[in-house]
């Protein structure tokens, strides 16, 4: 038996074979090998030949004749790689854009509102009415009592210095003179003019003598004596004494009048002093006008008023 591949030859190598179209009668005789070799061909190869004929004279192929695949024809293009698709595009809320594009409040502007509690605070306090301060000796006085307080205590209780409070200075200077004059000049001046007592001589519990006190001495406070207060710093701290610390009522009998004199905001003494136009050397002359008239103080050391 012939094997296929022997069998491939035998269309074109045997000589004398007729197409198709021949007739049976005129079909020269073959040999049984020869048939057999034409049998033995694959029909796919002749139809392959057959269509490659076809081809080369121009012909169609006939209907009958199954069309061959080529490899090139029956592969599938590659597919090209597609460009992915873009990301839709989400649409922010009318809120979010009004948010955006709205105008930002400036950073110096959060400052200002940042104070403005502060500022309401400091408006409201201004329209309050302000507190009547009292103007005259007895204001002036309570500022400069404190460089007197280290002495005399705070509340005039006492300590290096006398005692002020509870009436004391009142029994010691029932005149307000008196008072002005040894604040004035200092315990010490009394002793070099050889004042033995100052004071109320008939005070009860004997009349006080200079340096009679632990010893120590009462500092000279007038300017013309090496102190450093004015005259008129010297009345409003006595006066401050005398009414406040040691607690004497202005409104009484018996202290009304020197309080009008002396002490009130509306003393004419006081005024003078201030402005320069008295002294406590020439306050007798003065004021001897007025209806209590004002004894003699003086910037030396003397002996009391007699009462």
């Amino acid at each position: 038996m012939i094997t296929p591949t022997r069998g491939c030859l035998s269309i074109v190598e045997v000589s004398g074979i007729a197409s198709e179209g021949t007739p049976p009668s005129q079909r020269p005789d073959r040999s049984p090998r020869e048939v057999s070799a034409v049998t033995e061909i694959p029909e796919h190869l002749l139809n392959r030949s057959k269509a490659r004929r076809s081809e080369a004279s121009g012909d169609s192929t006939s209907d009958n004749a199954p069309a061959v695949a080529t490899p090139a024809a029956s592969a599938a293009p590659a597919k090209s790689k597609e460009a992915p698709a873009p990301k839709a595009v989400v649409q922010d809320p009318a809120y979010v854009v009004a948010a955006k594009t709205r105008k930002k409040i400036p950073f110096w502007a959060m400052t200002t509102l940042a104070l403005l509690p502060a500022w309401a605070m400091l408006y409201l306090i201004a329209l309050k009415p302000a507190e009547k301060v009292v103007a005259g000796p007895l204001s002036i006085g309570a500022a400069t009592y404190g460089s007197c307080a280290g002495c005399h205590g705070a509340d005039g209780a006492g300590g290096a210095g006398r005692v002020l409070y509870q009436g004391e200075v009142m029994k010691t200077f029932p005149h307000i003179e008196d008072m002005l004059n040894f604040v004035y000049t200092g315990s010490q001046q009394y002793v070099a003019a050889g004042i033995k007592e100052y004071g109320n001589l008939k005070r009860e519990g004997g009349a006080h003598a200079p340096l009679s006190y632990n010893g120590n001495p009462m500092p000279m406070q007038g300017e013309k004596a090496g102190g450093a207060l004015t005259e008129a710093e010297i009345l409003s701290v006595v006066c401050h004494v005398r009414y406040t610390t040691s607690g004497a009522d202005p409104a009484s009998e018996e202290w009304m009048s020197e309080y009008e004199t002396w002490c009130s905001p509306e003393s004419e003494i006081f005024k003078a002093l201030e402005t320069g136009t008295s002294s406590f050397d020439s306050i007798e002359k003065d004021f001897a006008m007025l209806a209590e008239k004002p004894g003699a103080v003086g910037t030396e050391p003397r002996a009391s008023i007699a009462k």
